[in-house]
């Protein structure tokens, strides 16, 4: 096959960002800087950014946090974890921008959670490279963005951005009404969940590609949206009596009457039946559900309402939850449409490392502590008009 390659160079890309004043935390206040995080949060002013020596052998600053204005909080040890024992308290406003990157509470009881309410705006959350015990961010007008992280309870968010995160369980979830609209999706990328992966709010398009995990549950639906679980690998090596399918619609609450479409292609799967041996499951006829391209390692089962093609039961694969791997014949068993290839311009492989939303994206083998993108999205065809490229990073 012929494959035409547009190249594109970016020269003298850069970006500084200016902080309206640093504040120090340093062990016993060393060298005049403060010496809890709470007296250098209570004297900072909004765009300061607070930088958090760690103490030595791994000991904390025992305190609660209660973050009530726009900081940035980083480590003064280039890619060394500050540690923090207690809660961590987000209070909402209007245009209200915290930024945490390495922070470690996992030894906490409490995890970090949003308070208050934003009225008349939106507030914004940047989670990067932190070990937390949960994330509770599921109040409305909430955009929450967490890369990096490893997290040993739920991450929970209304909206926002989630990449190359470890947790135990991952939801898109509100139930509180939304008067300052994102304009952007809830998107879940090339993360780990030791559990599922769920969307539970009706109020924006979600969509969750190339994420490790057990299975993937819908719960809410916006009106007239089109949603995606696309390139992911599914794989429960145990039976899980609480989870009716891998891949399950079951909507409830204030999304009952809502209709959308929900496309699931190109996903590698194996399974333990548990209640269930059913693939897909679709419990609701106000959602369209497509399935296509997707391969089991189970006999192809499917319950419910769906358009169905090009999907594969019984298929030989190797699954591996250490590594995060799947191999077999899920390689170029994804969508031939061009716009899925794989990084290497081959066909799209199914499972998590295929497309160009690729796991390897999100877990490079090793980045030598240099800084990681966490988000890119590029078009793979272009025709015409002007072509428009999303991407972040962030240093560890």
């Amino acid at each position: 096959m012929t494959k035409k390659l547009l190249i594109m160079a970016f020269t003298g890309l850069s970006s500084t960002m200016a902080f309206a004043a640093d504040l120090y935390v340093r062990n016993a206040g060393a060298g005049g800087a403060y010496s809890t995080i709470s007296a250098a949060i209570t004297a900072a002013s909004d765009g300061d950014r607070i930088i958090i020596q760690p103490k030595i052998n791994g000991t904390a600053y025992v305190e609660n946090l209660t973050i009530n204005k726009s900081l940035t909080f980083v480590s003064e040890t280039a890619y060394n974890k500050y540690i923090v024992q207690g809660g961590v308290s987000i209070d909402l406003a209007a245009g209200r921008v915290v930024t945490i990157s390495n922070l470690n509470t996992i030894n906490s009881i409490n995890g970090l959670l949003t308070t208050g309410a934003a009225v008349g705006g939106r507030t914004t959350i940047n989670l990067l490279n932190c070990d937390l015990i949960s994330v509770t961010t599921t109040t409305a007008n909430t955009t929450t963005n967490t890369s990096g992280c490893k997290v040993s309870g739920p991450l929970q968010f209304s909206h926002g951005i989630c990449t190359a995160n470890k947790a135990s369980f991952i939801t898109v979830y509100s139930f509180q009404t939304e008067t300052s609209m994102a304009t952007s999706d809830a998107e879940v990328y090339g993360n780990i969940s030791t559990g599922a992966i769920a969307n539970s709010q009706p109020y924006y398009t979600f969509k969750f590609h190339n994420n490790f995990c057990e299975t993937f549950l819908i719960r809410g639906i916006k009106t007239g949206s089109s949603n995606e679980i696309i390139n992911n690998t599914v794989y429960r090596p145990a039976a899980a009596n609480f989870y009716p399918a891998v891949f399950y619609v079951g909507l409830y609450d204030n999304s009952l009457t809502n209709t959308g479409n929900l496309t699931i292609m190109n996903n590698a799967v194996s399974f333990v039946p548990g209640q269930s041996n059913v693939c897909i499951q679709n419990d609701h006829n106000n959602v369209n559900v497509t399935a296509s391209y997707n391969v089991f390692a189970n006999p192809f089962v499917t319950q419910g309402n769906m358009t169905q093609s090009n999907n594969s039961g019984s298929v030989n694969m190797n699954f591996d939850n250490t590594a995060y791997t799947v191999t077999g014949m899920n390689a170029n068993a994804g969508n031939p449409d061009v716009k899925y290839t794989d990084l290497d311009l081959t066909r799209n492989d199914a499972g998590h490392y295929g497309g160009s939303n690729s796991w390897a994206n999100y877990w490079p083998i090793d980045n030598g502590g240099r800084a990681q993108v966490n988000y890119l999205i590029t078009p793979r065809t272009v025709s015409s008009g002007t072509l428009s490229i999303s991407g972040s990073g962030f240093s560890k």
